[in-house]
């Protein structure tokens, strides 16, 4: 798996989203800095399973579409 990227603005909205959960959930004010650290701690660690779920539900939906072309071929045997 390669490193997972997320771009600026995204990150930026995740970190500010962070920094409110912080500050309302957990009474702790967290800078940009620190809040940002944090959200690339969290990708680190929690990433690879996020990521690799996300590959088993893809491959269930592809599975799904598979096996119904498969049944239209078997239908129109002759």
């Amino acid at each position: 798996m390669s490193e997972i990227k997320i771009e600026r603005k995204k990150k930026n909205e995740l970190v500010e989203e962070l920094q409110e959960y912080l500050l309302n959930e957990l009474d702790t004010e967290a800078g940009q800095f620190e809040a940002e650290f944090l959200l690339d701690f969290f990708i680190s660690k929690a990433g690879p399973a996020i990521y690799n779920q996300a590959l088993t539900d893809a491959r269930t939906v592809i599975e799904r579409k598979v096996a119904d072309i498969d049944d239209e071929l078997y239908g129109i045997e002759k």
